[in-house]
């Protein structure tokens, strides 16, 4: 029986979960370090490596706990090799390397946008290929055509910031607490999202590059032009109206630009669904879009629980099953801080309305 330790360190929350050879999550454990980055505003990337290196081991070892195993009933381990933050990336590569050269099992490498891409399946294992896949979050706004789940190749990427990125920067200067994105989410319900119009970012060029810098710098120039401030130390629940509306209506253009190239991109390449996952893919504005874009063009589309959607071992785990227990001697898994994909080349001019 297949029984698969995997160990996520990509960026600053540390994970492990314990998987079954037939997909089942037999436990998920994540331990943030939100407390650790909230005084500057953003991860900072020395004190991510360090906190990895104090949670990773009580972390693996509460994964353990909870799936009612020892580390000697354990056939595999998978481990996050990029991309990601080199520092915080190689803490897990060498904690799993140690581990399965100790335990003698095999050691599998995984690349982490694609356990991203791979984790709808996991509550949703019959969605069809070809698949649409796009993963949206702090670090990445990237769409990948996905023929089968080793198969993938990238549609089209951000040019500069990514949604996630965008979204926290207007948090930011709003004064919210950081992670501003999940909160932004709940704020924006209390505003109007017609309130303020900014122009949809367009390639002209026809790319399906995703660019949310324009959109960020708009937000930034319309507070600045009226003068417009949060008092410091503001309730977030007792903000100034304007602030709601700004918050409902910037939202709204994140979530109109996502799916206005989504659209373009199934609209030619045909999949039989469509899938998000990533940080920003818990947002509950840009799921419901998501759906009724399903809805509009008849595909299937799906995104997994919230806890699978931010950075967790579980995913990491699902995406090393297939592999074969073949692997390569632990010593050759190293990390890599970037990635690149195999590009389609795919170009559209025709435009695609977003209400």
């Amino acid at each position: 029986m297949t029984v698969l330790l995997a160990v996520e360190t990509s960026c600053d929350d540390t994970s492990a979960a314990v998987l079954a050879g037939d997909g089942r999550v037999l436990s998920s454990v994540v331990a943030s370090q939100d407390a650790v980055h909230a005084p500057y505003g953003g991860v900072v990337p020395e004190l991510a490596s360090r906190q990895h290196l104090a949670n990773l081991p009580p972390t693996v070892d509460s994964a353990l706990r909870e799936a009612g195993i020892s580390e000697r009933d354990l056939t595999a381990i998978a481990v996050t090799c990029g991309p990601g933050l080199q520092g915080s990336l190689l803490v897990g590569v060498s904690y799993a390397k140690a581990m399965a050269w100790a335990l003698r099992i095999p050691l599998h490498g995984v690349n982490h946008v694609e356990a991203h891409l791979r984790s709808s399946w996991m509550e949703a294992p019959d969605l069809p290929y070809p698949s649409l896949g796009l993963v949206v979050s702090g670090g990445h706004s990237h769409i990948f055509h996905c023929r089968s789940p080793h198969d993938v190749a990238l549609v089209a990427a951000t040019r500069d910031d990514a949604a996630g990125e965008a979204l926290d920067k207007l948090g930011k200067r709003l004064g919210l607490p950081y992670p501003a994105g999940p909160l932004m989410d709940r704020l924006a319900a209390r505003g109007n999202p017609k309130a303020v119009v900014f122009t949809l970012p367009r390639m002209s060029s026809g790319s399906l590059d995703y660019s949310f810098s324009g959109l960020k710098t708009a937000a930034l120039h319309y507070m600045n032009l009226r003068g417009l401030e949060v008092p410091a130390g503001a309730d977030p629940d007792h903000l100034p109206p304007w602030a709601y509306d700004l918050i409902a209506s910037y939202q709204k253009r994140v979530a109109d630009h996502l799916m206005q190239v989504l659209k373009k991109t199934a609209l030619a390449l045909r999949p039989r669904s469509i899938t998000m996952a990533g940080g920003v893919a818990c947002n509950s504005h840009i799921r419901v879009r998501l759906q009724a874009l399903g809805k509009e063009l008849a595909v299937r589309t799906a995104f997994p629980r919230p806890a699978y959607c931010t950075d967790n071992a579980a995913m990491v785990g699902f995406q090393a099953l297939p592999l074969p227990q073949a692997a390569p001697p632990p010593e050759e898994v190293d990390a890599f801080p970037t990635a690149i994909w195999t590009r389609m080349s795919l170009e559209v001019n025709s435009p695609c309305r977003t209400r």
